[in-house]
């Protein structure tokens, strides 16, 4: 549920949202009380496309974490981006750094590198296409290649080698909120819930992917609930996504699968740090130049193949 919040707080956010002439942008993960301020609410794939749609705004407020508001700027080069905590960072992305992908590539010449969007841009600038959980597996069945370097994440790697014919050679990179669910989680949520359709998010292990009914990103489960005529679900994925899920489907049922499944730098972001970010136009995202012509390639490739 949403905290209560000063209403002078949310009243000084409208005024200034609309003297910046900015939109807030936030991920599914984020606070309750922060999506519900947001212009727009999605996932990696969706708020790419948001931002790289956004004309009428000068102004860029990211709730979300690092890479993601590079993305956004990326895409929207001209105009401001502002993350509103400075320290809401990405331990997967952090996994992932430009020389050790570099010597990578070094030993497989000519094998295309295909990066998850939790990623710097300066890791992207290496790689030759960018995907997200929704479209990774649309993305490397895109490319000619039969081999394909794919990074960080060796999770999402794994789901995507079930979904395809090449070969994919997998960074050891993780989400350590997906990762630490466990089959047993799951199977007690199930034996608690015996009706219910469990949805798991491609970050998860293998064999935790491998009980879910479907495996889909945070946008294809809210499609999911919103289409399918199941009332009760397992959600396995960071609990975020729970507020939108039941702002959206109200009259259904979701099921976390543990209390801890929680990401410590999307909960960063505060609704009094979006106020401090509109009063202050902080902080700022800036990407060198030798950095952000190559990454945006990257990002654009795949909003080609969407």
């Amino acid at each position: 549920m949403p905290k209560e919040v000063n209403p002078d707080i949310i009243a000084e956010i409208e005024r200034l949202r609309k003297e910046r002439n900015a939109i807030i942008l936030s991920h599914n993960y984020q606070r309750p009380e922060v999506q519900d301020i947001a212009d727009f609410v999605g996932d990696s794939l969706e708020l790419s496309i948001k931002a790289s749609k956004v004309t009428e705004a000068d102004v860029i407020v990211f709730c979300s974490v690092h890479f993601m508001a590079e993305t956004a700027k990326l895409l929207s080069p001209g105009k401001t981006v502002l993350l509103p905590e400075r320290g809401a960072g990405c331990p997967m992305s952090d996994m992932v750094e430009p020389e050790p992908l570099r010597a990578l590539k070094a030993r497989y010449p000519g094998v295309p590198a295909v990066c998850y969007v939790n990623t710097s841009a300066a890791v992207k600038a290496e790689c030759e296409i960018s995907c997200t959980s929704a479209n990774a597996a649309k993305v490397v069945n895109s490319l000619p290649d039969e081999e394909i370097i794919f990074v960080p994440d060796r999770n999402l790697g794994a789901w995507v080698q079930t979904q395809t014919e090449k070969r994919l050679i997998l960074w050891p990179g993780y989400c350590p909120t997906h990762d630490r669910v466990l089959t047993d989680h799951v199977l007690a949520a199930k034996a608690e819930h015996p009706d219910a359709l469990i949805l798991v998010h491609p970050e998860c292990t293998p064999e935790v992917a491998a009980l879910a009914d479907h495996v889909l990103s945070t946008g294809g489960m809210l499609r999911m609930a919103r289409e399918n005529s199941a009332t009760v679900y397992i959600v396995v994925t960071e609990e975020g996504l729970l507020h939108r899920l039941r702002k959206e489907s109200p009259h259904k049922q979701f099921h976390h699968i543990r209390p801890t499944m929680v990401c410590p730098n999307m909960k960063k972001t505060t609704i009094e740090k979006v106020l401090w970010s509109l009063q202050d136009m902080q902080y700022r995202i800036e990407i060198p130049d030798d950095i952000a012509g190559r990454a945006r390639q990257c990002i654009e490739r795949m909003l080609e193949v969407i």
